[in-house]
């Protein structure tokens, strides 16, 4: 198994785990707060059972005109349902019914002694089945002084019922959650990962192109050495041998300063400063360092439009933004081309624009220009560069909130535009910015 779909899977158990606990605890507490109500409202149910009882007892039971014989009747006739009612004299002797459980009379008898009384008992408790029973007697005396007893019970199982269906309510509902919450702990794990998926990839990409592009000079390098020391030869061909791998250093050096670069701004360690200078005065700097290798390939480098064009930004990073474009537009151009520079100012926005009549770029690679180690075809076979100019360019418009837009048309040439935003008043500042 894939190490990150093992850790997709262990963040939806986690997900899954963390919610049935919650679910487990609030069914908890749900359950024994209705379990207590329910109790309650059988204990209500008893009282006033014997209230009724009470009552049918009063209207009927007269000394003079009514014998017991009536009281008997009237107590036989009353009815309420799933409640089983006793009646008792003074001394705890059943009247209606004769038949009376013992649990039932002990009751009867302590309510006898104390005015009322609660219990639970077992109809059976030897047998199979130990049903429980809870009764609620109550002392209570007529008009002509009589005392009487009345005895209410109920059978708990319609409280088991009770809890039994609302146990399987409450587990069906936290099971259907459970499995709502997987399926959704496991897409939410999948957007959670597909990052660090697409940065791993981008990595193990990166360390390979990293690999890639040093791995040639370091091969340069070796054999160069290996055959300078393979045999003695003449100074000269010392000399060449050593300018060879200085070239070779001075390019690999320049791979990893890229290299520093990018991994610096990945890490939000790359410290950016913001101060107000004029970006027509860094893009002749940026000229003059360019214009002997635009001389040495033939090509004609000029600043085609200047203005004055005040920017808040990192001098050193424009600086060498403006140096990778034109060195770009420089190496993509053939001999007796032409490269310009132009810097306006327009609405308070600084924009400089690095025009080539080059070989231009394809439709297909445009979208892949700004990532790091691509080259196209035409830029492996004209330039030794490792294809992280333009991703470093990118990066410092990015940090500095300027557009850069590329237009390019195969075998006339590309433009490139870098529009920087509107410049303030404020005082310089220095920050610390990542990609």
């Amino acid at each position: 198994m894939k190490p990150l779909t093992r850790l997709r899977l262990q963040l939806t158990a986690w997900y899954a785990g963390t919610f049935s606990l919650i679910l487990f605890v609030l069914g908890l507490l749900v359950f024994t707060m209705i379990a207590r109500r329910s109790a309650e409202e059988l204990d209500e149910s008893l009282v006033g059972a014997t209230r009724a009882a009470e009552r049918a007892t009063q209207i009927r039971e007269t000394e003079a005109a009514l014998g017991p014989s009536h009281l008997v009747d009237a107590f036989s006739e009353l009815v309420i349902p799933e409640r089983q009612l006793y009646l008792f004299d003074s001394t705890g002797t059943p009247i209606v019914p004769r038949d009376v459980p013992k649990p039932v009379l002990s009751a009867a008898a302590a309510a006898v002694e104390s005015g009322s009384y609660d219990r639970r008992f077992k109809a059976d408790p030897h047998g199979p089945h130990q049903r429980l029973f809870q009764a609620h007697a109550e002392r209570f005396q007529v008009r002509g002084g009589r005392q009487y007893v009345v005895v209410a019970v109920a059978d708990r199982i319609e409280l088991e019922d009770r809890y039994a269906s609302l146990i399987a309510a409450l587990a069906g509902g936290a099971a259907g959650a459970v499995l709502l919450v997987s399926i959704g702990g496991w897409f939410l794990a999948w957007k959670a990962i597909e990052p660090i998926e697409r940065n791993l990839a981008y990595v193990r990409r990166f360390v390979a192109d990293a690999a890639h592009e040093l791995r040639t000079p370091v091969s340069v390098l070796r054999s160069r050495a290996d055959v300078a020391l393979s045999r003695e030869r003449r100074p000269e061909a010392y000399v060449d041998a050593l300018t060879s791998v200085g070239l070779e250093a001075e390019r690999m050096g320049r791979i990893v300063d890229d290299l520093l670069t990018l991994a610096r701004a990945d890490a939000g360690e790359k410290a950016v400063a913001h101060q107000r200078f004029y970006l027509d005065d860094s893009a002749l700097d940026a000229v003059s360092g360019v214009r002997v290798l635009a001389e040495t390939r033939g090509v004609d480098l000029n600043v085609r439009e200047f203005e004055e064009a005040p920017v808040e930004a990192d001098p050193a990073l424009v600086r060498q933004l403006l140096v990778i474009l034109l060195d770009n537009a420089v190496k993509f151009t053939p001999t007796g081309g032409r490269v310009s520079l132009s810097v306006r100012s327009a609405d308070g926005c600084a924009t400089v624009t690095v025009e080539d009549t080059g070989v231009g770029i394809s439709p297909d690679e445009l979208p892949r220009i700004y990532d790091r180690f691509y080259r196209g075809d035409d830029a492996r076979r004209r330039s030794d560069g490792a294809g992280l100019g333009l991703s470093i360019a990118k990066w410092i418009a990015d940090t500095h909130g300027a557009d850069i837009e590329l237009v390019s048309t195969v075998g006339q040439g590309t433009r490139v535009t870098v529009r920087f935003p509107p410049t303030t008043a404020t005082a310089p500042t220095a920050a610390t910015v990542g990609v």
